[in-house]
């Protein structure tokens, strides 16, 4: 009977947990029928919330800290690539400024992450 009561603490444990260990900002990203698994190791994630915050690899910045924040992040990096998660309230033309943004910082790839949509079934 007591192993049964410490699985039990522990399968409660990891459902309080898991949510909590999000990577990441949240934010409500689009979905996508067409898309690849992001990679497990990331140098460079840009978050953008629907109100328009910054935040470069969990840190937050302003749109004028970005290009300097993004150039010293590529500097360690091993590639010049940067992932854009970006919520999917966000207005196109916010998104246009930024990668302009990113471009001029030396990033060669933008990859933006999605989520997987269910494909339609009939």
């Amino acid at each position: 009977m007591p192993l049964c009561d410490v699985l039990l603490v522990l399968l409660i444990i990891f459902m309080i947990i898991t949510p909590l260990a999000q990577r990441g900002v949240d934010v409500r990203i689009p979905s996508a029928l067409n898309t690849i698994d992001m990679p497990e190791n990331t140098d460079v994630v840009l978050y953008i919330k629907r109100d328009g915050t910054l935040y470069l690899n969990q840190e937050i910045v302003t749109p004028e800290q970005l290009q300097g924040k993004l150039e010293e992040a590529l500097l360690s990096a091993d590639d010049k690539q940067l992932y854009l998660r970006a919520d999917q309230e966000l207005e196109y033309g916010k998104i246009v400024e930024l990668i302009d943004v990113i471009r001029v910082s030396g990033v060669e790839v933008v990859g933006i992450i999605t989520e997987k949509k269910a494909e339609r079934s009939g």
